[in-house]
């Protein structure tokens, strides 16, 4: 096995696209970290780690991190052992914390494992997730009500929207850090919102990760008090319709498979799982 550590996400681009892209739905997240690194000004702290490993001239496995997220992993091959012993080496010399993983399962799992072997003690489980792809919307009867653009107005509103979607996700966040997030989403006009026939806004979603054939969507989210009335159904239903109007040849999307409700939501507008992918936290 061969690891190759690149600098920048152009070269990591170059030399990992058309092998992530034999299952692009699967890949999303890593292709579009990767593309949002290659546009965006290098930073000076928080170097990310960029690199693929090589067996017999041939990729068989690629990993990306932004510190301080989590490393975000994938194999091809069924054995991943061997790929993920092959990448451990430059994680352990101190450039790098890896605080988690998040992967499709057996990848991910083998990292754990692996990590388990090294320190003598219990990796932490974290969100068992699934990925969707949807390339057709079902006709489906949906609520009263239209999508809309967020904008400056409801900025307040989905902050504390954005806020109870990491909650409900068990996703460490900072209240800085989601104030800039919804702003950043508001501005680059990615996030979404339904109106009832009442003028009310009920629920949001937002797009994302594009890469050249598919973007994904996320962030969705409705207030306790609306929720079993069809309204979160209808934002993911009528943004993926607009995402595939606008070009896309298919949506991405993950789910909690420890909330059965929203996983037949997206499943009844036509979405269709594609792999289990596990989370793992480390300490330090």
């Amino acid at each position: 096995m061969n690891l190759k550590l690149f600098k920048n996400a152009n070269d990591f681009l170059d030399a990992a696209l058309d092998y992530l892209e034999a299952q692009e739905a699967l890949n999303g997240l890593m292709i579009g970290l990767a593309f949002r690194m290659s546009q965006s000004a290098p930073r000076r702290r928080n170097r990310p780690f960029l690199a693929v490993v090589e067996d017999g001239g041939e990729l068989v496995g690629a990993a990306v991190m932004t510190p301080p997220r989590k490393l975000v992993l994938y194999s091809h091959r069924a054995d991943c052992q061997p790929v993920v012993r092959a990448l451990w080496p430059m994680l352990q010399d101190g450039r790098w914390t890896v605080p988690g993983v998040l992967g499709p399962a057996e990848v991910a799992d083998a990292w754990a494992k692996l990590w388990e072997e090294e320190n003598g003690r219990s990796a932490q489980p974290g969100m068992r997730q699934r990925v969707f792809e949807l390339r057709q919307v079902r006709p489906l009867p949906l609520p009263p009500g239209h999508l809309r653009l967020a904008n400056a107005d409801d900025f307040a509103q989905m902050v504390s929207w954005v806020k109870g979607f990491h909650e409900d996700a068990h996703l460490r966040e900072e209240m800085d850090a989601i104030e800039l997030l919804t702003r950043s989403k508001i501005l680059s006009e990615e996030l979404f919102l339904w109106e009832n026939e009442a003028g009310e806004v009920v629920t949001m979603a937002a797009k994302t990760r594009p890469t050249r054939h598919g973007i994904a969507v996320s962030l969705v989210y409705t207030p306790d008090e609306r929720r079993g009335r069809g309204y979160a159904t209808a934002c993911v239903a009528m943004l993926s319709q607009r995402l595939l109007d606008d070009g896309f040849q298919f949506c991405t999307l993950f789910t909690d498979l420890g909330n059965p409700v929203s996983n037949y939501i997206y499943e009844k507008i036509g979405y269709t799982a594609v792999a289990d992918f596990h989370e793992y936290f480390f300490d330090r």
